[in-house]
């Protein structure tokens, strides 16, 4: 073993290589080692979350600080330090909210979590939608707006700006069904298709791209991990989880044929 590699290291890429040969056994089919691999992600993944959650939201920002205003409060215990802006007794509504959302445990007080529900809700939709709006139409309406020409506009960009001013017109156009479809409006909402068209090809695209790098780069890491200085650890689980494969393949065909 490298001096570079410790002992701790080892362990860590074996398991890495484990549950992705685990999880990639899903390209042969749904098996029960796939799901042994995708219930131990999703319960990691989930205990993790509350963990997280708990150490860097709940407790410092809502449990420490709604203590300490309640004693403060109180006179349980003086403190040297004096309450922040975010240490006061308001936090009690916050934990009470949270509260309720535990009622979705139960199926006579179940309702109650509505009414978190519906705060998150609302206040989600209230700080998303100026964002959105600004992003998705103030932000896309700005390149409509630029010079086709002047002196300092080349030729490139007075085409891409019409480009641009067509396509959102034609779009436009498309989806306004006050007026029909007829002549020259249909050949124009027929442009708004192939602009519409071009564009979930490019984002689709972008996206297939985007997995791609992520399968690109664990399988670099899996003839990385394939070296001597990792024990072969690709190529001695790929073996064990294929005949692991095997053998569930083997004992499903027989339960089958036994029934």
């Amino acid at each position: 073993m490298p001096e570079s590699i410790t002992t701790m290291q080892i362990i860590e890429t074996w398991l890495a290589v484990g549950f992705t040969l685990m999880i990639y056994t899903f390209l042969y089919k749904d098996n029960p080692i796939f799901k042994l691999g995708e219930y131990i992600y999703v319960g990691l993944t989930a205990g993790y979350a509350v963990c997280y959650a708990w150490f860097t939201v709940i407790w410092p920002d809502l449990i420490y600080p709604l203590y300490r205003a309640l004693t403060v409060s109180f006179h349980i215990k003086q403190w040297e330090k004096p309450l922040e802006s975010h240490e006061n007794l308001w936090l009690i509504i916050p934990l009470v909210l949270g509260i309720l959302m535990l009622t979705r445990f139960s199926s006579k007080f179940n309702w109650l979590s509505r009414y978190t529900l519906a705060f998150i809700m609302g206040s989600v939709s209230g700080m998303s939608i100026p964002l959105v709006v600004s992003a998705n139409i103030f932000k896309q309406m700005v390149p409509t707006l630029n010079p086709f020409w002047g002196p300092e506009v080349t030729i490139f960009q007075t085409i891409n700006t019409c480009l641009i001013l067509v396509g959102v017109i034609a779009v436009l156009i498309y989806f306004f069904f006050s007026v029909e479809h007829k002549g020259a409006v249909n050949k124009v909402a027929r442009l708004g298709i192939f602009y519409m068209m071009v564009s979930f090809g490019a984002a689709f695209g972008y996206t297939v791209m985007a997995r791609e790098s992520l399968v690109i780069g664990r399988v670099t890491k899996l003839i990385k991990w394939a070296s001597p200085d990792y024990y072969y650890a690709t190529i001695i689980l790929l073996f064990i989880i294929i005949g692991l494969v095997v053998l569930t393949e083997l004992f499903s065909s027989r339960g089958e044929r036994t029934e």
